[in-house]
């Protein structure tokens, strides 16, 4: 989905820095502007990870252009896929061995976590590396 995007415009010593007005709190920054879409993308991952979140439809660039907290830069229409950024869970299926979940889960106890989370948390840690 298009999503509005203030860009706070950068020199050669600053970067763009970018605020997301559909995801309060949530901003990024880019030396490129190529980079720009990604550094956003990243950003609302992020932003919603672990989070209940509703996310939030697109407000019409027209409405948010106009408020004047947006001044003296320009506006970005970014995609942003919301099918990386969907906090909804979903149920799957895995077979383990039996000693590797009691590993699990006492660490997770231990953690304070649950299984899933545990294993959330994990396969996120491995992805990032």
């Amino acid at each position: 989905m298009l999503y509005p995007v203030y860009v706070h415009l950068g020199d050669a010593r600053h970067a763009h820095g970018v605020t997301i007005p559909d995801f309060p709190g949530c901003f990024s920054a880019a030396d490129d502007w190529e980079a720009l879409p990604a550094q956003v993308q990243e950003a609302v991952e992020v932003y919603c990870e672990g989070e209940d979140l509703v996310i939030p439809p697109p407000t019409p660039l027209q409405e948010v252009a106009t408020r004047s907290e947006y001044q003296g830069g320009v506006w970005l229409l970014v995609d942003i896929d919301l099918a990386r950024v969907n906090p909804k869970a979903i149920r799957v299926n895995i077979s383990l061995p039996e000693c590797l979940v009691r590993r699990i889960d006492d660490y997770a106890k231990a953690h304070h976590l649950s299984r899933s989370g545990f294993l959330a948390r994990a396969a996120s840690q491995a992805l990032e590396q």
